[in-house]
């Protein structure tokens, strides 16, 4: 499997298989495909031996219950998966012991190997997150996995016990090294939370952190004063 990414403020990660080969992706975020590929989805990772998703939990986090397997039977085949937001796709090397959890959106696709789970999920105030909570998917396994963050990319290594606060929208994603807690900075009005108080995060090393720029709450809040009123 070869992949290439095209384009820059939005860009589509396409993925080319050879005969043979297979890939686990969302399947609603499946932009075009080409040559002898087949789909096959479930709640169990598209089916096939070997647990190629291992346990799947996806479906209290919001990121779907089905996913769907790609395989390039006969020959080979491309598979295009465009980026929702303006953002980019990191390609991540998963391996026991060697995990990550992404924001709920963050995963994309994976080789068979790759086990995606529900790490987090805990209920806000407001409007923020379309009042779903702040959740956590974590990949774990042994495979390569697609990850989009969205916004530009900011990365801090985070030493031992050292500290960073972050709104819930900007963490895109992090290694299972670093330690994460909801926090509330009481005092501060948020229009995006509602109430009094504003929910962080709060990421405590050692690991790496990957934080994204743009927030899916943060532009539906920038544009909605253009948005016509809803009404009846």
């Amino acid at each position: 499997m070869r992949s290439k990414i095209i384009g820059t403020t939005l860009p589509v990660l396409e993925l080319q298989l050879d005969a043979g080969d297979r890939v686990i992706g969302v399947p609603d975020q499946l932009s075009w495909m080409s040559g002898d590929i087949s789909l096959t989805t479930s709640t169990a990772g598209g089916g096939g031996s070997g647990g190629l998703l291992g346990l799947v939990s996806r479906a209290v986090s919001g990121g779907g219950l089905f996913m769907t397997e790609f395989h390039a039977e006969r020959g080979p085949g491309n598979v295009a998966f465009a980026a929702k937001l303006p953002g980019s796709f990191v390609e991540m090397q998963v391996e026991p012991g060697r995990g990550y959890l992404v924001h709920r959106h963050g995963f994309v696709c994976g080789t068979p190997g790759i086990e995606v789970t529900t790490a987090f999920q805990q209920t806000l105030g407001g409007a923020v997150f379309g009042g779903e909570g702040f959740i956590l998917q974590k990949l774990a396994g042994r495979a390569s996995a697609f990850v989009e963050l969205s916004g530009e990319l900011v990365t801090y290594e985070l030493q031992p016990g050292q500290q960073l606060l972050v709104h819930p929208g900007h963490v895109g994603m992090f290694e299972e090294t670093v330690g994460f807690e909801l926090t509330t900075m009481r005092g501060v009005r948020n229009a995006l939370f509602g109430g009094d108080g504003l929910f962080l995060v709060r990421l405590s090393g050692p690991g790496k952190v990957w934080l994204q720029s743009l927030t899916a709450p943060g532009l539906a809040h920038a544009i909605s004063y253009y948005l016509p009123e809803r009404r009846g």
